[in-house]
């Protein structure tokens, strides 16, 4: 069985959280977008681990992961990555493949993506990790795959730095290659978890373009992209926390006032640890935006959706979300495809009563304050898609199962 995990917003809803608690039944975990730009922060017994290339599912010891085809690899990051983990405890040797038709980041790419976004008017806000450059050298069929790195006629084109530094991975990425359509056709019968990267909402063709990953972070990308069919998808699951965030450049019609909700944009921010994972940096806050989270159940055909950081408003009397853009004086249901219409749209909110309670502890849907079943109610009607799973805190095992996404429809 195979079970997608996208997220439903601008990345950053948790899930890496979601992958690594789904991750306890699968056999398999493919990450198949992305790069060292993601970045994922998972809870266990109290530890805090980061990863950024590395798929969730690692910490089992008993779980095979891959980087899938469809990511664009840092070797220096990727190491860097497995080195920390060994340094944590975790036992990753013979239990982390890569797929041999991913991209490599090279050096020079890294340099050319920070002087691109400086060079721009308008700055995307990347990370400067090379993935825009990797991705667009795939396109222009000047890329250079995991495959390519022992065809010494491919590597021509390369610099003598970027040739010589790619030399000397080659080595050790070897043990690691895989055909990943063999491989996974020879386990088509473990359930294998799909994990994608950055959201829906920064997909290059249906997020919010030019603001976007240059990768595919839709769920089609897991077919495309992850070594299997698109008919071979069982179950497609969209993670989206209770409000909304959004990192770098971009439009993001329910980001909260500075000036009229400076201390709501600093309470959400605290409370729910909304800092950068891969670069630390702030993350823009804002209101739930329903109409966007309508559009990627949609455009993703997410069967269940998973909402994260409900906890995050405990304290809260009242709190509100975004049921409508009001577009230059006129109400707008739908998302807007034109980053102007989007820049120009101010929220039209719907409030909701606080619960005055931590829920941290909860395990069981029916248990949860009223005020909370509410909200989620509200949610799967206006998304038109049902919550599967809830995640009430940051821990593993703070998670609320309203329907195992491994049972088949």
């Amino acid at each position: 069985m195979n079970v997608v995990v996208i997220g439903a917003q601008w990345g950053d809803e948790g899930k890496g959280k979601i992958v690594d608690y789904l991750a306890g039944d699968a056999r398999l975990i493919v990450r198949f977008s992305g790069g060292a730009n993601a970045g994922h922060t998972i809870v266990m017994d109290g530890k805090q681990y980061a990863l950024h290339l590395v798929p969730s599912g690692i910490l089992y010891p008993d779980k095979t992961v891959i980087l899938g085809t469809g990511m664009a690899i840092d070797p220096e990051a990727l190491f860097a990555e497995l080195s920390d983990l060994e340094g944590k405890g975790v036992d990753w040797r013979g239990r982390v493949l890569v797929s041999d038709r991913a991209h490599i980041v090279l050096p020079s790419y890294r340099r050319i993506d920070k002087e691109m976004d400086a060079a721009r008017k308008k700055p995307i806000g990347t990370t400067g990790r090379g993935m825009g450059v990797t991705y667009a050298m795939k396109a222009s069929r000047d890329g250079v795959r995991l495959a390519d790195l022992y065809d010494s006629g491919r590597l021509e084109n390369l610099s003598d730095d970027d040739r010589s530094w790619a030399g000397r991975w080659a080595e050790r990425l070897a043990p690691m290659s895989v055909d990943l359509v063999p491989y996974l056709r020879s386990h088509r019968n473990a359930y294998t978890l799909f994990e994608g990267a950055q959201g829906a909402l920064l997909d290059i063709d249906t997020g919010t373009y030019p603001y976007v990953s240059s990768g595919m972070s839709c769920a089609a990308g897991a077919a495309a992209q992850g070594g299997i069919g698109p008919r071979a998808i069982d179950r497609i699951l969209g993670v989206f926390k209770a409000y909304s965030t959004r990192v770098g450049n971009g439009p993001f019609p329910t980001e909260f006032d500075p000036n009229s909700q400076s201390a709501l944009d600093s309470f959400i921010r605290e409370t729910g640890r909304e800092y950068g994972v891969t670069t630390g940096r702030p993350r823009r806050c804002g209101y739930l935006d329903l109409v966007a989270l309508r559009y990627a159940a949609a455009v993703n055909s997410i069967d269940r959706l998973v909402l994260t950081h409900l906890d995050v408003y405990d304290e809260l009397d009242e709190f509100e979300a975004c049921v409508a853009y009001r577009v230059r004086g006129k109400i707008v249901e739908d998302f807007p495809t034109a980053v102007a219409d989007l820049e120009a749209a101010e929220p039209v909110l719907r409030k909701f009563r606080g619960w005055k309670k931590s829920i941290g502890a909860i395990r069981a849907f029916e248990e949860l304050p009223r005020e909370a079943r509410d909200y989620v109610a509200f949610i799967e009607e206006y998304a038109e898609t049902p919550v599967g799973m809830v995640s009430v805190g940051s821990d593993r095992n703070a998670t609320i199962v309203r329907e195992s996404p491994w049972t088949r429809s």
